[in-house]
C-alpha cells in the first residue's frame, strides 16, 4: 500500500507539460480544483473529465502509475460517499433497516467521489511534472507579491517543497521498517484497532528518528554550502514564461468560463 503513494513523485520524461513554466503548472492546478466546486452538474464533470483526460495523455505519463495514487484515498473515498449515500435526505429509493438510500445522496456520493479522485489526480500530475526545485522557484515567484508585506515567501516554499520532495522518501524508509519488523516477528494486520495501534509504535520511533536525522543531514548540507535563499539569490535557470505558456493561461481561463457558463444549463444542487 504504502508504495503506491505517488505524490511528491517527479516521473522523469519529456512532454508538453513537463517544459510548462511550473506556474502556469500552480494556476492551472488551482483553476482545476476551483473548477470542481463550481460544477454541479454532470456536464461540467464531463468537462472535467475531457480537459483531465486530455492533459494525462500530453503528460506521457503511464496512467496506470498516476491510478496507483488513489489506493492511498480508498479508505477516506469510501467514508465520503457512505456519509452523502445515507444522510442526505430526499426521495427515498431504497430503505433498509435505519439506513436510507436517496435519488439526492446517490447524486451527490457520485459527485463526490468524482470530485475527490479528480482532486488527487490533478494534484498529482503537477507533482509528477515538475521537479522540487521549479516547484520551489514557481511558489515562490507566484507569492511575490506577499514579500512586500513582510510574508517570508522563500522560506515557506522551500518548506512546501522539501515537504514534497521527503513523501516518497519517508514512505519508502517506512516500507523497509515495516518489512523488518515483521522478519522479526512483529504482526501489524491482526487484532482490534487499539491493538493495531499499539503494534505501529515499533514503527513509527525509528520513523521519526530517521526523519529527524535526514533533516539534520540536510540542514547541515545546506549550510555548509553557504545556502541563503531569498533577496538576493541568483538561479542557474530564471523562470521565463514563453509562447506555450501564454496559450496555456488562455486555454484554462476558456476552461473555467466554460465550467461556470455549464452551471447554470442545468441547475443543481452540488
Amino acid at each position: 500500500m504504502l508504495r503506491e503513494i505517488t505524490l511528491g513523485q517527479y516521473y522523469p520524461v519529456d512532454s508538453v507539460i513537463h517544459r510548462l513554466d511550473p506556474r502556469t503548472k500552480l494556476f492551472g492546478t488551482l483553476v482545476f480544483i476551483l473548477s470542481l466546486f463550481f460544477a454541479n452538474n454532470i456536464w461540467g464533470y464531463l468537462l472535467a473529465t475531457v480537459v483531465l483526460a486530455s492533459v494525462i495523455r500530453m503528460t506521457k505519463v503511464p496512467f496506470s502509475f498516476m491510478v496507483r495514487g488513489l489506493k492511498a484515498i480508498l479508505f477516506l473515498l469510501l467514508i465520503s460517499v457512505s456519509f452523502n449515500l445515507f444522510l442526505t435526505r430526499g426521495e427515498v429509493l431504497v430503505q433498509f433497516w435505519i439506513f436510507k438510500i436517496t435519488r439526492e445522496g446517490l447524486k451527490m456520493a457520485g459527485f463526490m467521489a468524482v470530485r475527490l479522485v479528480y482532486l488527487v489526480l490533478g494534484s498529482t500530475i503537477m507533482t509528477l511534472t515538475t521537479t522540487p526545485n521549479a516547484l520551489t522557484d514557481g511558489l515562490e515567484k507566484s507569492l511575490g507579491v506577499l514579500h512586500k508585506v513582510g510574508v517570508p515567501v522563500h522560506e515557506i516554499s522551500m518548506m512546501m517543497s522539501i515537504a514534497l520532495r521527503f513523501i516518497p522518501i519517508l514512505v519508502e524508509e517506512t516500507d523497509k521498517i515495516m518489512k523488518a519488523q515483521m522478519a522479526r516477528g512483529a504482526d501489524f494486520e491482526s487484532g482490534n484497532l487499539i491493538q493495531k495501534a499499539k503494534a505501529m509504535i515499533p514503527l513509527l520511533v525509528p520513523l521519526f528518528i530517521s526523519a529527524f536525522r535526514r533533516a539534520t543531514d540536510l540542514a547541515m548540507a545546506m549550510e555548509a554550502r553557504c545556502y541563503r535563499g531569498g533577496s538576493g539569490r541568483t538561479k542557474m535557470k530564471p523562470l521565463r514564461y514563453a509562447s506555450r505558456d501564454r496559450m496555456a493561461y488562455l486555454l484554462l481561463l476558456l476552461y473555467f468560463a466554460g465550467i461556470i457558463g455549464l452551471r447554470f444549463v442545468s441547475p443543481g444542487k452540488s
